[in-house]
């Protein structure tokens, strides 16, 4: 059998107890186990492209019932013949083997480090944020002789031994997949071990993308026998799957397309989130088709919405209509590419905190639907650059057709207050909204300006702050909701303001400056008239000579 490397014996029991016959009844021999490598630590595969389950809990496996007790007495095995090598060479070979484990070793635990760092996973609740690290297996002996063994453990042995005796691997492998389905009732301990030797036969066939679906298909059913770690188990052999397969190998994106589609049927998404970073690099790796792509991006957007992630459902989704060829009329106006975009529009115009349509208006499937759901077209458009005037014209004009399409009005009009709020702050020249034009824009009392106020600050539309004592809201910043022409008029009108303003400033420091260098002049003109009066007043008085200062005297005190 197969082990994963660190796991012994996990495949050591059979999958069922043989028939009772004659009211005696008789236990198929256990399969022989192959033992696993010296201790240490995995060698993950390929760390940087890898799929990684998620960890078993340590306790589980072992306190497990099975269908058949540990306790009871072992029974002869049937004889099984291996390949080992010549006691000549057998130092040789256990030199060599134990040389390549530890190179194996010390790069994988290079590359865990690299990849993971030294930070130990963080713990949510119950759910480990870090996935536990990619693994081998490891088998011996010929395709023939681990067809037989599965084969006998499956209980189709006669079936498959004339076929692998004339040499017909690829007719055994046929019935061994058909009959693979019984490994989901084996006992937990054997499941990893037993599906590892059956995805090993099936990546050494011929054809591997002949009998991928259906060993990808029977994990995608219940695991019988482990209700409790049924999932972990068969993501794990779902990413063993996809680890052993080359990165440039095509076959790698429908086993993802199979763990993202079983990821999504038990709810776990964010088992998943982590590496969808790569969905792009291995797109151009497998030189994925657009079909393709498309199918896996719905997949992954379908999986976070079920997971309440409305964001990275949305950009999935976005990403999915961005594969549509937009040269191709026929295909953006396919009925899969309206179904997609409409449902973008649905989930663009209700989800509460989005606020920019451009990226999707601009998409060719989404402005088709002006033909195929011109209603649906038109509310978008309210949405991208109109206010609340024009959404409540829009209702009168269509009565009763938000509700026909299950749609909240509620929220879609307080969503529209605050696209409305941000398009007033964006055309008001002088930065300063009186209350009366917010309550009037808005259709509210005056009384719920400031709580309005306060929601559109928190969403991110508009920055200021209001003034209680003026009436006034001060607008900082704001966000324009389109750029289009209008909007150019509104940034030349608001350019001419601040030329304007420029203007007055520069005259009035012209005129200052001025001012100061009239004053100058005439300070220094006063100067000189004084020192010049000074000079006449001296020449009148003749040449007067100093005299000579008196001694002191006692007299002088």
């Amino acid at each position: 059998m197969a082990t994963n490397a660190g796991q012994g014996n996990s495949a050591s029991r059979g999958a069922d107890e043989a028939k009772a016959t004659e009211g005696k009844a008789k236990r198929k021999p256990k399969p022989p186990v192959r033992s696993s490598l010296p201790p240490g630590p995995r060698t993950p595969y390929d760390f940087n492209d890898a799929w990684s389950p998620p960890a078993i809990p340590k306790k589980s496996i072992d306190n497990q019932d099975s269908s058949i007790s540990d306790s009871e007495p072992e029974l002869e095995l049937e004889p099984v013949s291996y390949r080992t090598p010549s006691p000549v060479s057998y130092s040789e070979w256990v030199d060599a083997y134990y040389n390549k484990h530890t190179q194996d070793v010390l790069k994988g635990a290079t590359d865990y480090l690299q990849f993971y760092g030294r930070k130990p996973p963080r713990v949510t609740g119950l759910l480990v944020s870090k996935m536990a690290a990619p693994q081998l297996i490891f088998v011996d002996g010929t395709f023939a002789e681990l067809a037989q063994e599965m084969a006998d453990y499956l209980n189709v042995g006669e079936q498959v031994k004339p076929y692998l005796a004339k040499e017909q691997n690829e007719e055994a492998l046929q019935i061994i997949v058909q009959a693979s389905h019984v490994l989901n009732s084996v006992p937990e301990k054997d499941f990893t071990g037993a599906y590892n030797l059956l995805i090993h036969l099936v990546l050494h066939s011929k054809e591997p993308k002949k009998y991928l679906p259906t060993v990808c298909g029977n994990l995608q059913k219940p695991i019988t026998s482990s209700p409790t770690h049924g999932f972990t188990l068969a993501a794990n052999a779902l990413s063993t799957v996809f680890n052993l397969l080359e990165q440039n190998n095509p076959l790698r994106f429908n086993v993802m397309l199979q763990i993202t589609r079983f990821i999504r049927q038990h709810g776990q998404y964010e088992l998943l989130k982590p590496r969808l970073k790569n969905l792009e690099a291995w797109f151009a790796a497998w030189d994925t088709e657009e079909d393709d792509q498309r199918r896996l991006y719905v997949e992954v957007s379908d999986a976070a919405a079920e997971a309440g992630d409305d964001e990275e459902s949305y950009y999935y989704l976005i990403k999915a209509l961005g594969t549509f060829d937009r040269d191709e009329q026929e295909e953006i106006t396919s009925e899969e590419a309206q179904k997609l975009s409409l449902k973008a529009v649905r989930m663009a115009i209700t989800h509460p905190s989005r606020f920019d349509f451009q990226d999707l208006r601009a998409l060719p499937s989404v402005q088709a639907l002006s033909d195929s759901h011109p209603v649906y077209s038109q509310l978008l458009d309210i949405f991208t650059e109109q206010d609340l005037e024009d959404y409540n014209d829009f209702k009168d004009e269509h009565e009763g057709w938000i509700e026909k399409e299950k749609l909240d009005n509620d929220k879609l009009q307080r969503k529209m207050r605050l696209l409305t709020f941000a398009s007033l702050a964006a055309s008001t020249p002088n930065r300063e909204i009186p209350y009366a034009n917010i309550a009037k824009a808005l259709q509210i009392p005056l009384e719920e300006v400031e709580m309005w106020t306060i929601d559109v600050v928190r969403a991110k539309l508009v920055e200021g702050r209001l003034s209680q004592q003026q009436k006034v809201f001060l607008v900082h910043r704001t966000t324009y909701r389109v750029f289009g022409e209008k909007q150019w008029r509104e940034l030349a009108t608001r350019v001419d303001q601040y030329k304007s303003t420029v203007d007055h400033l520069l005259a009035v420091l012209r005129k200052g400056k001025a001012d100061v260098e009239s004053q100058r002049e005439r300070e220094q003109q006063e100067l000189e008239r004084k020192l010049a009066n000074v000079g006449v007043s001296g020449g009148h008085g003749g040449d007067r000579r100093r005299q000579p200062q008196k001694p002191r005297t006692d007299e002088d005190d």
